[in-house]
């Protein structure tokens, strides 16, 4: 199966303390690892504040991966999300798609931006130009 990207963003209980979210963090990279993925980044955002109230909370500690792999870690990882007291909500996004997207994108304006500039007449021309219209 062919490697994805993945990114996973998780928000804990605001009250959890900074060596239990530095314990979970390296819990997840060993779980990825184990199943045959890799941590490509990890973010660790911080306390913020909620959207919107979650169980009666206001803020939430923010982390966000990003996983290299074939998915079957993505599902081990949010099984363990859905059982784990401390996880207030997360979140599996696939980014490998909407990256390959962009980068066509941003080929197709270079490539655009290349033809653009040969027909953009140099100042040598100009100056002939303006020399023989004299």
């Amino acid at each position: 199966m062919a490697n994805r990207v993945y990114e996973v963003m998780y928000i804990a209980q605001p009250e959890t303390a900074n060596d239990d979210i530095v314990k979970l963090n390296e819990g997840i990279q060993k779980l990825i690892e184990t199943e045959g993925g890799s941590v490509v980044r990890i973010d660790d955002i911080g306390r913020r504040k909620l959207a919107y109230e979650i169980k009666r909370k206001r803020e939430g500690y923010y982390v966000l991966f990003e996983i290299e792999g074939s998915g079957k870690e993505i599902a081990e990882l949010e099984r363990r999300f859905r059982v784990n007291d401390a996880i207030i909500r997360f979140v599996t996004v696939r980014v490998d798609e909407e990256r390959k997207a962009g980068e066509k994108i941003r080929a197709k304006r270079e490539r655009r931006k290349a033809r653009r500039s040969g027909f953009k007449p140099t100042e040598t021309e100009t100056s002939t130009e303006a020399q023989e219209n004299q």
